[in-house]
């Protein structure tokens, strides 16, 4: 049974920049498709990120494009997202998420982490 674990989050200030870590225990990074996900107060839960099985193909919310990265490292089992330029309504619980290989990137996950808060003050 994979697990996933983020870490990074935290009170940043409106411009500034956070890298979330998410580490895959269990099976290897290689097994999954991945993303990122975030859930906002009296928000529902909405796709930020996701990145294929081998970190070839990428896709994100327009609402992150150009400010936001995921990327992997195969060697720490470990999924990231490099957020920059943070505007206030990114603050949220962010998710890391991971599904097979087949199929798309930005719905039907199936393993989910406990989830790391980002605030951003204005």
């Amino acid at each position: 049974q994979v697990q996933l674990a983020e870490s990074g989050g935290g009170l940043v200030q409106a411009g500034d920049s956070l890298r979330l870590s998410c580490t895959v225990s269990g099976r290897t990074i290689t097994t999954y498709n991945m993303g990122w996900f975030r859930q906002a107060p009296g928000n529902e839960r909405e796709f930020v990120a996701a990145s294929d099985w081998r970190g070839l193909s990428t896709s994100y919310a327009d609402s992150v494009k150009g400010r936001f990265t995921i990327f992997r490292d195969t060697a720490k089992n470990t999924l990231y997202l490099q957020m920059k330029s943070l505007k206030f309504e990114d603050t949220a619980v962010y998710y890391c998420a991971a599904r097979g290989r087949s199929g798309g990137l930005v719905d039907a996950y199936n393993y989910w982490g406990q989830g790391t808060q980002v605030t951003v003050s204005s």
